[in-house]
């Protein structure tokens, strides 16, 4: 999530203007009822991915001092973990997993799950603020390769807080990486390796049951429409992978769209066809649900469009590639396949 807000922010400066002429007034479906109607396949009861993070079963002690590697290509020493600072949803939720998380003292806007939800919030979309993160007195800070501003960044660690930057997430062979990165500075390098594990046995347990045959065709958008904003993802929109392991074919991708994303145009979505449509559930939400999905110009006319062919998941979770990315892809083909997972 961290990752795809990010990108968005540039992206949508650049496409705003196209998407308002492009989708005229489908906006205005953003007071429609969000009723999906009787042949809807969004979001089916009990899909959504569980609100609370599963820490390890065994909790890990820090053993510090450790020096480690940043992303950024610093070595940062971190001597006390007593105070944890994440600055992505996605890093809370590592963080907490780990089984570390009442060293967490503060939260991304992102970081959504329950045993988050009582911390102050620190950062919003790419808008850290220094002040409030010194103002914790913070043992060591956690962010993204893409957190910002940079001159945040850089008043944080000019105050002597260890700020440790970890690649942002591209796709599920991140998972991994990041979770031992952060381990690692922890000073929990075998509970990382253990969260490693669970993590990968459990993605590749739901990959095994992805149903065989023809692979349907998958387009993610990104939609706000109390803003007008209705974007198809491409090659770079940090989606693909999820869409290949539930075993289809990215449709954005596939069709030649090599951007992050581009604004939504019938001639786009006739030339992607998707069968199904990937969204984030407030985005869904923002445009009145599946009755107002298809009321933006073009959708109606794909094969999801008139199959009401919908999967939704929550926006906190969806891109995280981290420790619930199993019951994220566990959603997604259970939403994807519905009664016809035997196919």
């Amino acid at each position: 999530m961290r990752r795809l807000r990010n990108r968005l922010a540039g992206a949508l400066l650049s496409v705003l203007a196209l998407t308002l002429a492009a989708t005229g007034c489908a906006g205005s479906s953003e007071a429609a009822s969000a009723g999906d109607g009787g042949n809807s396949r969004a979001a089916p009861a009990g899909e959504s991915v569980a609100n609370r993070v599963e820490p390890l079963a065994k909790r890990p002690e820090p053993r510090l001092p450790v020096t480690v590697r940043s992303a950024d290509g610093e070595r940062v020493t971190v001597e006390r973990a007593g105070r944890i600072v994440p600055l992505s949803g996605s890093l809370s939720e590592i963080v907490f997993t780990l089984g570390l998380g009442d060293r967490v003292v503060a939260r991304d806007v992102t970081a959504t799950f329950e045993q988050a939800a009582g911390l102050p919030v620190v950062t919003r979309g790419h808008g850290v603020s220094a002040e409030s993160v010194l103002a914790l007195k913070p043992d060591l800070v956690i962010a993204e390769t893409t957190t910002g501003p940079e001159e945040a960044v850089g008043q944080i660690r000019a105050a002597g807080v260890p700020v440790l930057f970890v690649e942002a997430a591209k796709g599920l062979d991140d998972v991994g990486p990041r979770i031992e990165a952060v381990a690692d500075a922890l000073g929990v390098p075998a509970a990382g390796k253990e969260l490693t594990r669970r993590s990968e046995q459990r993605i590749a347990a739901v990959r095994g049951d992805v149903p065989h045959g023809d692979k349907p065709r998958v387009a993610f958008l990104y939609l706000r429409g109390s803003a007008s904003v209705y974007l198809i993802g491409g090659a770079d929109s940090g989606a693909g992978s999820l869409i290949e392991a539930a075993g289809a074919v990215d449709a954005g991708a596939a069709s030649g769209l090599d951007k992050d994303f581009t604004a939504i145009t019938s001639e786009a979505l006739v030339k992607a066809a998707p069968d199904a449509i990937l969204v984030m559930s407030k985005g869904l939400e923002s445009v009145g649900g599946v009755d107002g999905l298809v009321k933006i110009p073009g959708i109606a006319q794909t094969p999801a469009g008139m199959d009401r062919r919908v999967v939704s998941v929550e926006d906190g979770v969806l891109l995280n590639y981290g420790p619930r990315t199993d019951q994220v892809l566990e959603s997604v083909v259970a939403q994807l396949y519905g009664e016809d997972g035997a196919e």
